[in-house]
């Protein structure tokens, strides 16, 4: 029973780190949109097929779902770039400090 004791609360432990917590959302998040920052457009994007001639369309045409992410990329790279830096920071402190 000793063993079976010191199982369950390894267990409990083990359990009670990988909780879901909003901290690990928010990283998940941040994971994702550094993701999307450190897409290169000429390397990467142009070479599936998702660079910026290919996205050409006529006047008061509907862009297409390809445009519209293609915009969210660029825009995220454009105006994330320099809060991900300090976020980024911010959470490797957090890290650093509580584990």
């Amino acid at each position: 029973t000793k063993i079976r004791k010191k199982f369950s609360i390894a267990n409990l432990f083990f359990i009670s780190k990988m909780a879901f917590t909003l901290y690990s959302l928010i990283q998940a998040a941040i994971l994702c949109v550094n993701a999307v920052a450190v897409l290169h457009e000429e390397r990467f994007l142009s070479k599936i097929g998702w660079g910026t001639d290919q996205s050409v369309g006529g006047f008061g045409d509907e862009p297409g779902v390809k445009a519209q992410l293609m915009n969210l990329v660029r825009s995220v790279r454009t105006v994330m770039r320099v809060p991900l830096i300090g976020v980024n920071s911010v959470c490797i402190v957090l890290l650093l400090l509580f584990g």
